[in-house]
């Protein structure tokens, strides 16, 4: 390789300001040289097949090389033919075993990835958003309310899936018109309401207080499972049976004047990464996290 080639790549480095660390500079240099050895390596590997193409090793060195370049399919297939002149190769039988577990990690890999980036909890709520419709009617502002269950728990799963817990709150949807909002925030923390039964009740009664004064339309309750000492409705027996598993997770109540509805959205560790499941509807009956919030109305339709 000829040094004005060599100077090509060097060049935006050498014309940046110096870091004081001096491998910052020589790291992508660094790169560069073991991707052409390696590509030197694998054009000899080649050239070694072409003199002699049913010798295992040739193929078991190409397979190793494109092993390190993270070329997996590629290296796959040449380890798959090294087997073939030698099908009793334990060597190759491990590379293979290991690289399909490479490959499929990787997979696997990239689908959490795609699924903690492309969340969309709509999807999962639309017999709810139909049952809103049928409930309000013309009514205006039901969909403002769907709109707002979405978006809380949307939230919700972007944070479990950035630092694998949520803060105990509950959200509300306020008035435009009514709510004095100097005086009511659309936020509430609640995190001593599940220390036990005294607590929990002066939170709830904290709680309808605030929703009715507030002149709130609809409340969005959040909370980890995890910091629930009462009520562990995971607990219950007979038609209060937990049937979710043991997965930790986090709770979303979703309360209106009309309706109630309660979540668990079960979270587990794919790849190193905490990746938060479809929600699950409970019965609210059986596993509310707090009682009613809204004085119970009929819908006008």
């Amino acid at each position: 390789m000829s040094i004005s080639k060599l100077g090509i790549i060097s060049k935006p480095l050498l014309s940046t300001p110096r870091p004081s660390n001096k491998t910052l500079i020589t790291l992508p240099f660094t790169a560069f040289l073991q991707l052409v050895k390696l590509s030197k390596a694998l054009a000899d590997a080649e050239t070694a097949i072409a003199l002699s193409p049913e010798w295992e090793k040739g193929y078991f060195r190409k397979g190793c090389i494109l092993e390190a370049m993270e070329r997996y399919d590629d290296a796959l297939a040449a380890f798959h033919t090294a087997l073939q002149f030698n099908p009793k190769s334990a060597e190759v039988s491990r590379k293979i075993k290991r690289i399909t577990q490479l490959v499929k990690d990787k997979k696997r890999a990239q689908e959490v990835e795609n699924l903690k980036s492309n969340i969309n909890m709509a999807k999962h709520l639309e017999k709810l958003k139909t049952e809103m419709s049928d409930k309000y009617g013309s009514e205006e502002g039901w969909e403002e309310m769907f709109s707002f269950l979405v978006e809380t728990m949307e939230t919700a799963v972007k944070c479990w899936h950035e630092s694998s817990k949520v803060d105990p709150r509950v959200y509300f949807l306020l008035d435009k018109e009514k709510t004095e909002t100097d005086k009511y925030a659309p936020m509430v923390n609640i995190d001593k309401a599940f220390e036990s039964p005294h607590t929990h009740s002066n939170c709830f009664l904290y709680l309808r207080q605030y929703a009715e004064d507030s002149f709130s339309r609809a409340a969005c309750l959040v909370t980890p499972k995890s910091i629930i000492s009462y009520p562990q409705v995971w607990k219950g027996q007979g038609p209060r049976k937990w049937r979710h598993g043991q997965q930790d997770g986090f709770f979303v109540q979703f309360e209106t004047a009309f309706l109630r509805k309660l979540w668990f959205v079960p979270s587990s560790n794919e790849q190193g990464q905490m990746l938060c499941r479809d929600p699950e509807i409970l019965d609210i009956g059986a596993h509310e996290v707090l009682p009613r919030l809204y004085k119970e109305k009929r819908s006008s339709s």
